[in-house]
């Protein structure tokens, strides 16, 4: 990645022609630059910060499925691809768009009527669709070596989005109805209980037509795949039994802590917590306010997970220059190298804008100064049409040219939660979300469990 040489669109005098791989914005509200939202009042910049970070999944959807891409600008030889678990964000972030008004929900059905039909039609690998798949054909794309075929946990996160679409889209025109039993289907193909593998008290993430289990990746230890075994013990048709959770994920290594970091307790995961993605993709859905079992408050693990993220570039241990109380946000995006899951333990000066945003539940005091002082001493190198660029070095003087579906969509949906508590209301309202939490032994005081 390289520092962009143009001036981001909406910053000069004359609108500029959109780069490679980028869709024209017809119809769409006009992008607003750094110094517009600097402007506003805390609600009113909060909406502007939802709202152009929604058009990546508005006007940059995949033309024909509606899809989510993996990411924006695309190359020419990715023209076609869409990103399973990114579009479930994706489906939460238009569910947002449709309460706040941005988009008709007449508008948002017709998508929602596109994209359905194509994931019905999709190869899927015992029911779970790959990571990427062809958004015209529905055939898959291998995601690297080995990785050509089903893949659990992106899979769970596009149900995710899927369960809380058929929440809100409850009315009884023949339109909602179809769409509501089109994605009941989708959810019950999925084989959950298949990809135990056979009594091995544990789920595993990948299987390969042509390599089988080979990958061997199993979904254990604290990360961001809770939602994975919530789903899979919720299916009616190919639950899981509830020891693969507790023998498979909860035994995992790195699963239990206890520990202490900056004087912060951390119940659950890696040293220092790891990047904080593990308190926002799960959480997109799962409400943890009240949430807890018999390994941890998941609150609790969620605020000091971003306290001690955030305590971490307040002491700042390497030197990073910009790093402190109001810049700060650790977690998996684009670097200067390449692509790195950046965290205390792995912290190269790359600091991710929806490390701190999609925290606004946890610490909205801190992310709200964290946004301003984006805006303020960023500005349009950072802020852009999509919203925030993936990533960017304050010491390196380096802004990625990019956005991730995975990185913008947990944006729109979690500062929806802080605000109104939408997607938690919608998702813990599915019957399939309380049943596989109540067969994992999981309690909930949140408000958010019925509508």
């Amino acid at each position: 990645m390289s520092t962009p040489d143009a001036a981001p669109e909406g910053q000069g005098n004359e609108p500029q022609s959109p780069q490679a791989g980028e869709p024209e914005r017809s119809g769409a509200a006009p992008v607003q630059s750094a110094a517009d939202l600097l402007a506003l009042g805390d609600e009113a910049l909060l909406e502007a910060l939802q709202r152009q970070t929604f058009g990546f999944f508005w006007e940059g959807a995949h033309e024909a499925s509606g899809l989510a891409r993996d990411r924006h600008p695309y190359t020419a030889a990715r023209t076609e691809l869409v990103a399973t678990g990114g579009s479930g964000f994706g489906l939460m972030a238009m569910l947002v768009a449709v309460e706040r008004g941005w988009v008709s929900r007449s508008a948002a059905l017709e998508r929602l009527n596109r994209a359905t039909p194509l994931l019905a039609r999709a190869r899927t690998h015992h029911g779970a669709l790959p990571h990427f798949l062809d958004g015209r054909s529905g055939e898959t794309i291998p995601f690297m070596p080995r990785d050509d075929g089903g893949d659990l946990v992106e899979t769970a996160f596009l149900c995710m989005g899927l369960l809380c679409v058929r929440q809100y889209f409850n009315g009884m025109d023949l339109a909602e109805v179809r769409l509501r039993e089109c994605i009941e289907a989708l959810y019950e193909r999925v084989e959950w209980d298949w990809y135990g593998q056979g009594g091995s008290q544990v789920l595993y993430w990948h299987w390969s037509p042509t390599c089988g289990w080979s990958l061997d990746h199993r979904i254990r230890g604290w990360n961001e795949c809770l939602v994975t075994y919530v789903l899979a013990a919720g299916s009616k048709r190919h639950a899981i039994d509830p020891e693969l959770y507790h023998h498979g994920f909860a035994s995992g290594p790195e699963f239990r802590n206890g520990g202490h970091y900056y004087g912060i307790e951390l119940p659950l995961g890696p040293s220092y917590g790891g990047p904080l993605f593990f308190a926002h993709y799960s959480f997109c859905g799962l409400d943890p306010r009240g949430l807890s079992d018999r390994y941890a408050d998941y609150w609790r693990q969620n605020v000091n997970h971003v306290r001690i993220n955030q305590q971490h570039c307040i002491a700042n241990p390497h030197g990073f220059a910009g790093y402190g109380a109001d810049c700060w946000g650790l977690t998996a995006s684009d670097d200067p190298g390449g692509y790195e899951a950046h965290s205390p333990t792995v912290d190269n000066g790359t600091l991710t804008p929806t490390a701190a945003l999609s925290s606004f539940a946890y610490a909205p005091a801190e992310c709200l100064r964290t946004l301003r002082h984006f805006l303020a001493n960023e500005g349009d190198a950072l802020w852009r049409r999509f919203g925030f660029v993936d990533a960017f070095s304050p010491a390196r003087r380096w802004y990625a040219d990019s956005f991730l579906a995975i990185d913008q969509g947990p944006i729109v949906v979690m500062v929806e939660n802080y605000r109104t508590g939408l997607l938690w209301r919608l998702f813990m309202s599915a019957p399939e979300v309380q049943r596989g939490l109540a067969l994992l032994g999981f309690r909930s005081s949140s408000p958010a469990d019925t509508l």
